[in-house]
C-alpha cells in the first residue's frame, strides 16, 4: 500500500511541476507583449499570430492536468480509507493496471499531444527579425485540418497557402487596402492586390459594395466564328497591372513579356495545333484518340492548368463543354479565355474546386501543375479531383514532367487511387527531367 500511495504521489508531483516549469519557460506567465520580448527580444505584438488561441490551448492542457491530479487524489484518499483491504492485496493486478492505462496513462498522453501541437512563432530572417506562423494554427486540434493549412514550401522555395480563409489574419494590411472603398462609387483597378490576396489563402475574399471598371475603350468582342482562334481586341483589357501593354507584347520571343508559364499560348499559329497534330513524343495524345476511350461519353470537363483556353476551343469543336481554370499570373489570361467565348474559372491551385460530388466526365492537366508541387499539397489536389469526377470518368495527365529521382514518388500519388490506365507514357524532357503523360479512368466505388 506504501509503495502504490508513494508511486502515485510522486506522479502527481512531477506532473504537476514539470507542467509549471514548461509553461514558465515558455514565458506563459508574462503579459502578451512580453510573451513576444521573451521569444524575440522585440516588444512589437505580431498581428500574424493569435495568441488568444495559444492561450485557449494552454488552458485546455491545465485544464487535463488539473483534473488528473484531483481525480489521482481522491483516489489516494479512498486508498487511504480502505488501506486494510489493500494490505490483504485484494485488487488484482489487472485491475491495477486497467486503473492506469484509463486513468492515469490516457489523460497524460493526451496533455501531451495537446502540448506537441502548440505551435510558437518561428523567427525568420538574420538581422531584421520576422515572425513566420501559421495563423490561428493553434484554434485547431484535428491534425488534418492543421496539416491542410499549414504553408507547403515547393521546390522553388515559395510558399503554396490551401485556404479556409484564415490566411486573411496574416494579410490584414493588403484585406483592408482591398475593402477600402466609397461605396456605390467605382473600384479601384486593384484586381492584382485581390489575386496576391487569394494566392496566399485569404480566399473566399468577401463581397464589394462598388461599381468595377472596364477598359474605356472596350469593343464588342468577335463573334464565336471568329473568336476561337483570333487574338482579341486588345483595347477589351485593363493593362495597367502587367508589363505589356498590348497582345503584341506577349509574343514568346519577348523577353521582358511579362510571364514564363505557357510561353507561346497568345500566338494562334501554334495554339491552333495543338492536340489534334501527330507529335515526336509518345506523351502528347490526340484529343480524338482520348474521346474514342469512351465515344459519346465525355461531355462537360474541366482543364485545370494556364493557359488560353485552347484546350476548351478544341473540346469545342467535339461538342465538349470544358471550363478552364485561369489566374492573371503576368497576362491577361481570364480576360483572354472570355474573349474567345470559352468559361474561365477564376481560381487558385489551393482552392476547393466549386463543383458538387461525382459530376465531371473529364480533368485535363497541363503546364501548371509539375514537379515543384509539395507532395502533400498534390495529395489534397488529387482527391478534390477525384471528388468531383464521376466513376467511369477520365483523368488526362498531359505532359506532367519532374525531376528523374521524384518520378517514383510522383507516380505513386497518381496511381494511388487504383485508376484504370487506358494510356500511359513516359518520355526524356532534359537530362535529369522526364515528362509524365496518362489517360486513367475512375473505378465505380459503391456505399
Amino acid at each position: 500500500m506504501g509503495c502504490i500511495q508513494l508511486v502515485l504521489g510522486s506522479l502527481v508531483i512531477l506532473v504537476s511541476l514539470s507542467s509549471l516549469f514548461r509553461f514558465y519557460s515558455a514565458g506563459f506567465f508574462l503579459h502578451d507583449e512580453d510573451i513576444c520580448h521573451h521569444f524575440y527580444g522585440v516588444k512589437d505584438v505580431y498581428d500574424s499570430f493569435d495568441v488568444k488561441a495559444l492561450s485557449s490551448r494552454v488552458d485546455e492542457v491545465l485544464d487535463k492536468m488539473e483534473s488528473l491530479q484531483d481525480k489521482i487524489e481522491l483516489i489516494v484518499q479512498e486508498m487511504e480509507k480502505n488501506k486494510n483491504e489493500l494490505e490483504k492485496g485484494s485488487i488484482p493486478k489487472l485491475e491495477y493496471k486497467k486503473f492506469l492505462e484509463e486513468e492515469v496513462i490516457k489523460p497524460l498522453y493526451s496533455a501531451h499531444i495537446t502540448l506537441r501541437q502548440i505551435r510558437m512563432p518561428r523567427v525568420e530572417g538574420i538581422g531584421n527579425v520576422t515572425i513566420k506562423e501559421h495563423p490561428l494554427i493553434n484554434n485547431f486540434v484535428i491534425e488534418e485540418i492543421r496539416k491542410y493549412i499549414t504553408p507547403k514550401e515547393n521546390r522553388h522555395k515559395k510558399m503554396i497557402y490551401n485556404t479556409i480563409g484564415h490566411a486573411c489574419v496574416s494579410m490584414k494590411k493588403e484585406l483592408e487596402e482591398y475593402m477600402d472603398y466609397d461605396i456605390g462609387s467605382y473600384c479601384k483597378d486593384d484586381w492584382n492586390i485581390a489575386q496576391k490576396l487569394m494566392i496566399n489563402g485569404c480566399d473566399p475574399l468577401p463581397r464589394r459594395r462598388c461599381l468595377t471598371r472596364a477598359s474605356k475603350l472596350y469593343q464588342k468582342p468577335y463573334p464565336i466564328n471568329e473568336s476561337l482562334w483570333r487574338i482579341p481586341d486588345g483595347r477589351n483589357v485593363r493593362w495597367s497591372n502587367y508589363l505589356c501593354r498590348n497582345y503584341e507584347c506577349l509574343s514568346s520571343k519577348n523577353p521582358k513579356r511579362g510571364y514564363t508559364k505557357c510561353t507561346g499560348c497568345f500566338e494562334m499559329d501554334k495554339e491552333e495545333i495543338r492536340w489534334v497534330t501527330n507529335s515526336s513524343l509518345p506523351v502528347d495524345f490526340l484529343i480524338k484518340d482520348v474521346l474514342a476511350v469512351k465515344p459519346g461519353e465525355i461531355r462537360i470537363g474541366l482543364d485545370f492548368g494556364i493557359g488560353t483556353g485552347t484546350f476548351a476551343a478544341r473540346m469545342k469543336g467535339q461538342n465538349v463543354t470544358i471550363i478552364t481554370t485561369a489566374l492573371n499570373l503576368g497576362a491577361p489570361f481570364s480576360e483572354t479565355i472570355a474573349l474567345r467565348g470559352l468559361i474561365p474559372l477564376y481560381v487558385t491551385l489551393n482552392q476547393r474546386l466549386p463543383f458538387f460530388d461525382n459530376t465531371m466526365d473529364l480533368i485535363h492537366t497541363a503546364g501548371f501543375m509539375d514537379g515543384w508541387i509539395d507532395l502533400q499539397l498534390l495529395d489534397f489536389i488529387l482527391f478534390d479531383w477525384d471528388r468531383v469526377l464521376r466513376p467511369g470518368g477520365l483523368l488526362w495527365i498531359d505532359r506532367f514532367f519532374c525531376n528523374r529521382t521524384d518520378l517514383d514518388d510522383f507516380m505513386y500519388m497518381f496511381l494511388q487511387f487504383r485508376y484504370k490506365k487506358h494510356k500511359w507514357s513516359i518520355a526524356p524532357k532534359a537530362k535529369d527531367e522526364v515528362y509524365l503523360s496518362a489517360l486513367l479512368e475512375k473505378p465505380a466505388r459503391s456505399l
